[in-house]
């Protein structure tokens, strides 16, 4: 890791330090990767499935969704009976609120569950020197019509990674502290950043770059032996999120490019 202030003239949230430039000389030996999806010659593509409790989400989400039936169920039946709100219009606004409420709080749950894709894979290209990311958007505000994949391609010279780790409270007082590896594309020759995406999250603190490093300088011969490929689409039957999901697919265009060399 390098100097104690940051390169970039905008560091990630959590910054901690600037690693490696992307063609400085390998001094260590890469370690395993994480998850690899494929390895060759031509491509290596990392998974960067981030979403570990996304059977948690559902299982929330289903629990609210019911709760919300049993509450709907039960105050329309008091309000059109006039045993308990009577129909003033207080009571009745507050009604309207609750059940908006009920509506979107399973809503954004399973959203979350399901709507994102199996995984986020990201393909390193050596003979291109470019990087392809599959990625998908989110807000909150715009759920769900704004929720969608996304597809990006960045030239490998115009990377920079970042360590970082954040710390944040809990609504019992306790302490969750997350770390992981950032990649910001920067203009060419200026540290000036135009988007950022992950690497990793919650599995190292650079480790993964290096491994990154190592395969764009010096193919997959100098990476360690790889026991077992990840398949993206394919997932246990007991992960009831992740077999709701979309499946991975990349764009037609960009599948094939990503995978092959320049002609």
């Amino acid at each position: 890791m390098s100097r104690k202030s940051p390169i970039l003239n905008q560091p990630c949230p959590g910054w901690q330090a600037d690693l490696p430039p992307t063609n400085n000389p390998i001094s260590i030996k890469a370690r395993p990767s994480p998850r690899a999806n494929s390895l060759s010659s031509t491509y290596l593509e990392l998974s960067r499935n981030v979403s570990t409790r996304r059977n948690i989400t559902l299982l929330l989400g289903t629990a609210q969704l019911m709760t919300s039936i049993i509450f709907f169920t039960w105050s329309t039946k008091m309000l059109f009976s006039n045993n308990f709100f009577g129909f003033d219009p207080t009571m009745i606004g507050l009604y309207v609120g609750a059940i908006i409420f009920v509506i979107i709080a399973p809503a954004f749950l399973l959203g979350a569950a399901i709507l994102p894709p199996r995984d986020c894979p990201i393909r390193f290209n050596r003979l291109r020197r470019k990087v392809y990311v599959y990625d998908f958007k989110q807000n909150w505000l715009t759920f769900p019509t704004r929720w969608r994949v996304t597809t990006h391609s960045f030239d490998w010279d115009d990377l920079h990674a970042e360590f970082w780790r954040r710390r944040a409270f809990t609504p019992q007082g306790g302490l969750i502290i997350t770390w992981g590896v950032s990649i910001a594309v920067v203009k060419p020759d200026t540290n000036v950043v135009i988007t950022r995406f992950p690497l990793t999250v919650c599995q190292d603190e650079g480790s993964s770059w290096d491994y990154v490093r190592t395969y764009m300088q010096h193919g997959p011969d100098a990476l360690p032996p790889i026991e077992k490929f990840n398949d993206p689409n394919d997932v246990p039957p007991h992960n009831l999120a992740l077999r709701l999901a979309p499946k991975v697919k990349w764009p037609a265009a960009m599948d094939v490019e990503s995978r092959s060399g320049p002609t």
